[in-house]
């Protein structure tokens, strides 16, 4: 199985234009997702996919790999669709290009999972560690069955406690695997119900069903959204390089 790694960077953001190109500690943000996410053992090939000039210039001056794409995609995953056309592979992962400190060992857990199941989306989670982020509507929740895969993901705290119990939620982390078919499909089919009630791309394949499955992690993901996100990232960087 040949597994693409596609990392989509957009220029354009209404809350942070030019995100991509964002320094952090002196180099651009694209930058240190790649040189992360070259680190995974479990990707044949690592490509940025932009539709900005500048961006190109940036990733082919580190010595990255790029694939032009339209300028008119809605979503990242309008993005792979287009990038699976132009790079030969039998699966596909969407990396977010604004998670700097995307770790390689999270991809490879999804790789090595999609490799059991080929004919999966594979994506994954994480124990959510506290209260606020529990209830934060930015934070996606996601409930599994007992094989892993998911039943429903919501900007609710689901499943709601009505019992009081103990109970663990966990993040959905915005990482994606996809057999090249499913990509290819995914992204002719209308927006679903669901999908438009919570704003959730992933709904549209539960609802048109598709398994997806989830892989447990420890890692979290810290994505940067705003300027000030920089200063946070920095910190937790403490002016070293990666691991």
């Amino acid at each position: 199985m040949k597994v693409v790694g596609v990392i989509p960077a957009r220029y354009g953001s209404t809350r942070f234009p030019g995100k991509p190109l964002a320094l952090i500690h002196g180099k651009p943000m694209i930058q240190h997702v790649y040189e992360q996410v070259v680190k995974s053992e479990q990707l044949n090939t690592v490509v940025v996919a932009t539709d900005h000039e500048e961006i190109k210039n940036v990733v082919e001056g580190f010595g990255g790999q790029v694939v032009m794409t339209r300028t008119d995609h809605e979503t990242g995953s309008d993005r792979m669709a287009e990038v699976t056309t132009k790079v030969e592979g039998d699966f596909y992962v969407n990396i977010q290009g604004d998670e700097p400190l995307i770790r390689p060992e999270l991809i490879d857990e999804l790789v090595l999972a999609a490799k059991e199941s080929p004919e999966c989306v594979v994506t994954a989670k994480t124990p959510i560690k506290n209260e606020e982020d529990v209830k934060n509507p930015n934070v996606v929740k996601v409930v599994t069955n007992n094989s892993g895969f998911a039943l429903y993901f919501s900007r609710s705290a689901v499943p709601f406690n009505r019992a009081k119990k103990e109970i663990t939620y966990y993040k959905h982390l915005g990482i994606y695997g996809y057999p090249k078919s499913v990509i290819t499909e995914f992204v002719t089919w209308p927006t679903s119900s669901l999908e438009a009630v919570e704003v959730l791309e992933q709904l549209r394949l539960l609802e048109n069903g598709y398994s997806i499955k989830l892989v447990e992690t420890a890692f979290d993901a810290v994505g940067v959204d705003t300027p000030e996100d920089i200063e946070k990232v920095e910190s937790i960087l403490g002016g070293k390089q990666h691991d």
